[in-house]
């Protein structure tokens, strides 16, 4: 039996999870979890609903007969396959913490992604990355070239068929361009609790405020220098005693943590863009499962 999920977004009215539960259901498709949210505010409905084919029902086929509800409702709705990873492509620079992280989760099926490339602007990485026996690309950014190394990242994310872009640390500003043409598929660790400390040196900026918690934020990026919509925070407690140093040090495990939870809600169709915001459901059981123990 193939296991499949269904995201649905649409304007919000009657008779919607049951249409869908209804069709499902005539096609021999068994749900096994499903979340939905009726924001009152924008009047949009978004649901996540994860079954399983149990007549043999293909994803073209789910996808097409779906169409008459969808066209009944004025509705998104977009099938896919649980067991197809979505192809990843890593951008870090010197700041390893986020991106070790992510290479272990990935190596023991905790993070069932499809790393494609690491890109840098650093040569820092290159042996971590290679011997995992990942593509590594070192594309050096400066003021003069910045045009000719984004349009050469791009180059290797098309090539590659990345779906998603992870800035795992990734210490330079995007480009509009960029931004846009990867709308809803770049994500970004800032290490602070955004809204607060935006820009540079935000463990600065934290300590001479003289804080008592500090955090880190991972978001979708867009033009906006980290003003994208958030799709997952943390905090650590931290004391007048500490210094901005001891703060780096805290933020580094919330950091990779923050960043690995919201590349798992991307990737398992979790995430639902809202305007400035984001609908994020809760993982569905046995989502968290590695292939290995470690």
């Amino acid at each position: 039996m193939k296991s499949y999920t269904l995201r649905v977004t649409c304007a919000s009215t009657r008779g919607i999870v049951a249409a869908i539960s209804g069709y499902l259901a005539g096609h021999d498709c068994n749900i096994t979890d499903s979340a939905q949210f009726d924001d009152t505010e924008t009047g949009r409905f978004f649901m996540r609903v994860s079954f399983r084919s149990e007549g043999g029902a293909t994803l073209d086929q789910l996808q097409q007969g779906i169409a008459p509800i969808a066209e009944r409702f004025g509705m998104e709705a977009e099938f896919s396959d649980d067991a197809v990873k979505k192809k990843v492509v890593i951008m870090v620079s010197r700041f390893g913490h986020c991106l070790n992280d992510l290479l272990y989760r990935w190596r023991i099926g905790a993070l069932p992604i499809d790393i494609v490339a690491v890109i840098s602007n650093h040569m820092d990485y290159q042996k971590v990355v290679v011997n995992h026996d990942l593509p590594y690309y070192c594309v050096k950014v400066t003021k003069e070239n910045k045009a000719q190394a984004e349009a050469e990242q791009m180059r290797i994310v098309r090539e590659t068929g990345a779906e998603l872009i992870v800035l795992a640390r990734y210490m330079q500003v995007l480009s509009d361009e960029m931004c846009q043409s990867m709308s809803g598929r770049i994500i970004n660790i800032h290490h602070s609790f955004l809204p607060s400390f935006k820009g540079a040196n935000p463990y600065k900026q934290a300590y001479e405020r003289g804080v008592k918690l500090i955090g880190a934020t991972s978001h979708y990026v867009t033009a906006d220098l980290d003003e994208g919509p958030i799709i997952e925070q943390d905090t650590v407690r931290v004391t007048h005693a500490q210094s901005p140093g001891d703060y780096v040090s805290l933020g580094r495990d919330v950091e990779a943590q923050v960043l690995a939870r919201a590349v798992h809600a991307h990737i398992h169709g979790r995430v639902f863009l809202n305007g400035d915001k984001t609908v994020v459901f809760p993982p569905s059981p046995g989502s968290y499962v590695s292939e290995r123990m470690g």
